[in-house]
């Protein structure tokens, strides 16, 4: 039977879309989640996928306050995420300290979105008691808040939501990149190891292939501008963005550590008495730490 993949169609999973179109459903079948990570960890936890290619900070969250559904597996992108923070077109909000006291709209609890607006409280001397948020499920459901004024701001990755900027609907009033590498790789406890290293190994050459300077220079844009429509000088400005971990089933110990370190000082995580452990956060039998 198939690995059910959960992901989120964007342009930051070209390299998974062109496994799948290689694959004709062989060994994996995509299940889209548009609202994002937290819609991929319910649906890990509601055994509805078997691996889900998501953000950093929610995953190790979730594990770090509890959650036994899922574990890490490996890694996917290791540069930052540049989260823009997108306010209504017509709204008074100008800059990021302008939303000090006020709602924030959010996909979904446990979300990155959530997650990065911690950190951006966080850098802006916010307590994170005093946040507030309002679940609005996915980008349409977000562009709708901030323009009925329900919510004042919300975040979401700068490419992503470009085409709302570049039609007029919304405005970025400034950006968080993370400070950890974006995306890793979880899967269920109860999912096959040698079904997930299997996974894990075919990612990787194509990651590799869509990382290479090669493609960089002439397949991607045209990949991309095909799956999702952006526009050419947008992929090429992206481009010169994103970087991918070239062996998917490593992780780096430090992600791990780091990621943990901002979340506690956001307020978004508490350790435990003793610290936490890495074994808490990876399934051993198909992840190396390096």
């Amino acid at each position: 039977m198939p690995l059910r993949i959960g992901y989120v169609r964007e342009h930051f999973s070209s390299p998974l879309l062109q496994f799948a179109q290689a694959d004709e459903g062989r060994t994996i079948s995509l299940v889209e989640c548009p609202s994002g990570t937290g819609q991929l960890i319910s649906r890990l936890t509601k055994n509805e996928i078997d691996v889900a290619i998501a953000l950093t900070d929610p995953l190790i969250s979730g594990i770090a306050n509890g959650s036994e559904a899922y574990k890490l597996i490996g890694s996917y992108v290791k540069t930052p995420l540049n989260w823009a923070v997108v306010a209504g077109k017509d709204s008074t909000y100008e800059k990021i300290s302008d939303l000090k006291d006020t709602t924030i709209g959010i996909s979904r609890i446990g979300s990155g979105s959530q997650t990065m607006a911690y950190v951006m409280g966080f850098q802006q001397g916010w307590s994170s008691e005093s946040m507030n948020f309002q679940v609005n499920n996915d980008i349409r459901g977000l562009i709708d808040s901030v323009n009925d004024g329900s919510t004042s701001a919300f975040m979401w990755e700068w490419f992503t939501t470009k085409p709302w900027l570049n039609s007029g609907e919304v405005r970025f009033i400034g950006s968080v990149p993370t400070p950890w590498p974006s995306w890793l790789i979880a899967a269920q406890t109860s999912a096959d190891a040698d079904a997930l290293k299997e996974f894990l190994t075919t990612l990787s050459s194509y990651v590799r292939a869509f990382d290479s300077a090669e493609s960089r220079a002439t397949k991607n844009v045209d990949f991309i501008r095909a799956a999702f429509s952006y526009n050419e000088e947008d992929i090429k400005s992206w481009m010169k963005t994103v970087g991918y971990f070239p062996e998917c089933a490593n992780l780096p110990k430090d992600v791990i550590l780091e990621t943990l370190d901002v979340l506690k000082k956001a307020g978004v995580v508490k350790a435990p008495e003793g610290g936490f452990t890495l074994d808490k956060f990876i399934n051993p039998k198909v992840v190396k730490l390096t």
